[in-house]
């Protein structure tokens, strides 16, 4: 993998493979970086030799960015509509008599009174019983 450092103000630059590490680097670049980088690398070819610069990377490189990209767009669009699904369940249990395990571990009936949206995860209350997760409703009636 070869990396394009700027070196000075007079576009100059330092070349070096980099084999240690790499797992961990990679995994430090966002999306940012990454093109600020892609743009350092293009901004300091020489066209006039064309074997400084290997035009296959570029392209590897740039499909590489393209399918990450798309996999964080799928994995953050998956966890939104989780979280409407989520809230749609549970909006939907207001008003209707359930069976429930509360966080401690013991077991109720009773009429769900509000949904709570403040923590990650919506919350039922229950006959005023608080934070029991909509996970832990066994019976809806």
């Amino acid at each position: 993998m070869s990396t394009v450092t700027p070196a000075t103000a007079t576009g100059t630059t330092t070349q070096s493979n980099s084999t240690t590490n790499t797992s961990a680097t990679s995994s430090l670049l966002g999306k940012d970086q990454f093109l600020q980088l892609m743009m350092a690398q293009l901004q300091n070819q020489n066209p006039m030799s064309p074997n400084s610069s290997d035009p296959t990377q570029y392209v590897s490189e740039l499909a590489q960015f393209t399918a990450l990209e798309q996999q964080t767009n799928t994995a953050q669009s998956t966890a939104q509509s989780a979280q409407a699904n989520q809230a749609t369940q549970a909006l939907a249990l207001l008003g209707h008599t359930v069976s429930y395990i509360d966080p401690s571990g013991n077991s109720g009936t009773g009429v769900v009174q509000k949904v709570d949206f403040t923590t990650s995860e919506p919350t039922l209350t229950v006959n005023g019983n608080t934070g029991i997760a909509p996970s832990g409703v066994s019976e809806v009636s």
